[in-house]
C-alpha cells in the first residue's frame, strides 16, 4: 500500500470513527434528538425529506456558484492591479481590509433595501465575502515573483503585459487556487447567511425555519448537506490544483520525510 492510500484509508477510518462515537455517546447517555440528533436519525431526515430538500439544496448551489464566479473575477482583477502597481496597493489595500472587517450580516439588510429579498442579496453576500482572500493571494504571488525572471523577460524586451502573463500569473497559481479552497466555503456561508436573513428558498431558509420548529434533526441535515457541498467543491479545486500547478508542490515521499 502506498503512503497515498494509506492516508486515504485512515482518514475514512476516523471519519467513520468519529460519526460512530458520536452514535454511540448520544446512545450511551441518552441525549435527546432535541439537543444533539443521531446521525442515524440524521440520515434518516435525509431520506425521508430528500424530496424536498432537493429544490433548496440546487437554489443555495446555484446561488453560491454565481456569487462564487464574480468574486473570481473581481478578485483576480484587483489582485493583479494590487500586485502590478504600489499605488493602487497604497490606495485599495487598507479600503479591502477596512471592508474585510465588516460583519457581513450587517451588510445583507443594505443589499435587502437596495434590491429585495430573493437570490440577489445571497449572490452580492457569497461574492464578498470570498474576495478578499483571492485579492490577498493574487497580489501575494505578484508581489514575490522572482525578479531574476522579470530581469531576463526585460532583457528580451518584453513589456509589462508580456511579464505579467508569462511570468507574473504563472507563479499566481499555486496562491491563487490556495484562494480558491478558502473561498468557496466563504461563499457557501455568505450563501447561508442571506438566506436565513432576506431568503424564502435555499438550506439555510429550510435551517432557520426548522430551528423555530425545534426541528433539531433538520437543522443538522441542512449541516450536512452544506459540509458535502463544501467538501465535493473543494475536492474539486484541489484536484484541478494538483493538475495545473502540481509542478508548485513537492512529491509525497518527500513531503513525508
Amino acid at each position: 500500500m502506498t503512503p497515498h492510500t494509506r492516508r486515504k484509508v485512515w482518514s475514512a477510518v476516523l471519519i467513520v470513527g468519529f460519526f460512530v462515537l458520536w452514535e454511540a455517546l448520544c446512545w450511551l447517555f441518552n441525549v435527546s434528538d432535541i439537543v444533539v440528533p443521531k446521525p442515524s436519525q440524521i440520515i434518516y431526515t435525509l431520506y425521508q425529506r430528500g424530496p424536498a430538500l432537493w429544490p433548496h439544496t440546487l437554489q443555495t448551489l446555484y446561488t453560491t456558484l454565481v456569487g462564487f464566479g464574480f468574486g473570481i473575477l473581481i478578485g483576480i482583477a484587483l489582485g493583479v492591479l494590487i500586485g502590478s502597481s504600489r499605488l493602487a496597493y497604497d490606495v485599495a489595500y487598507p479600503l479591502l481590509v477596512g471592508f474585510a472587517s465588516i460583519p457581513k450580516v450587517a451588510v445583507v439588510p443594505i443589499f435587502v433595501l437596495w434590491f429585495g429579498s430573493g437570490t440577489v442579496p445571497a449572490v452580492l453576500t457569497a461574492m464578498i465575502m470570498c474576495i478578499f482572500p483571492i485579492v490577498v493571494n493574487v497580489a501575494t504571488g505578484l508581489a514575490t515573483t522572482e525578479p531574476e525572471l522579470e530581469d531576463v523577460m526585460r532583457a528580451l524586451r518584453a513589456t509589462k503585459t508580456d511579464i505579467l502573463w508569462n511570468v507574473g500569473l504563472p507563479r499566481t497559481m499555486p496562491y491563487f487556487f490556495a484562494s480558491l479552497k478558502v473561498s468557496v466555503t466563504l461563499a457557501f456561508v455568505g450563501t447561508v447567511i442571506s438566506e436565513t436573513v432576506a431568503s424564502n428558498r435555499g438550506i439555510g431558509n429550510v435551517m432557520m425555519i426548522a430551528s423555530s420548529n425545534f426541528d433539531v434533526p433538520l437543522v443538522f441535515a441542512g449541516l450536512m448537506i452544506l459540509a458535502f457541498l463544501g467538501v465535493s467543491l473543494y475536492a474539486i479545486f484541489s484536484l484541478i490544483e494538483s493538475r495545473i500547478t502540481g509542478w508548485a508542490h513537492r512529491k509525497d515521499e518527500f513531503a513525508m520525510g
